[in-house]
């Protein structure tokens, strides 16, 4: 469960990365070699969408490092002993053997 989630928390961080550099700055980001950005995300152009998708995705990541921290930290208080099974044997105190005594002949 927790390599499914690891590499959902991946692939989140590559899409973030993706998300943020294409979103307008200064120098227009990687969203300036692109110049059918008006037609793809409508008329307002790709800023709305992309906002609201960086947040989306953000949340997932939250979301997901939650879980992943639950997950380990519930396997962090585990341990390989708590699964073997110990015989417990109470050690019997030994009792001195008593020499027979020899009984007097019935007649």
């Amino acid at each position: 469960m927790t390599g499914i989630l690891f590499t959902v928390q991946i692939v989140l961080v590559v899409a973030i990365v993706i998300l943020v550099l294409l979103q307008k700055s200064q120098s227009m980001g990687l969203g300036a070699y692109s110049s059918s950005n008006d037609t793809v995300f409508g008329a307002k152009g790709p800023m709305n969408f992309l906002t609201k998708a960086t947040m989306i995705l953000g949340l997932l990541f939250v979301l997901n490092t939650l879980t992943l921290v639950y997950l380990y930290n519930k396997q962090a208080n585990t341990s390989a002993l708590d699964e073997v099974k110990v015989q417990k044997t109470t050690p019997t105190p030994k009792t001195p053997a008593v020499p027979s005594v020899p009984q007097a002949p019935t007649k």
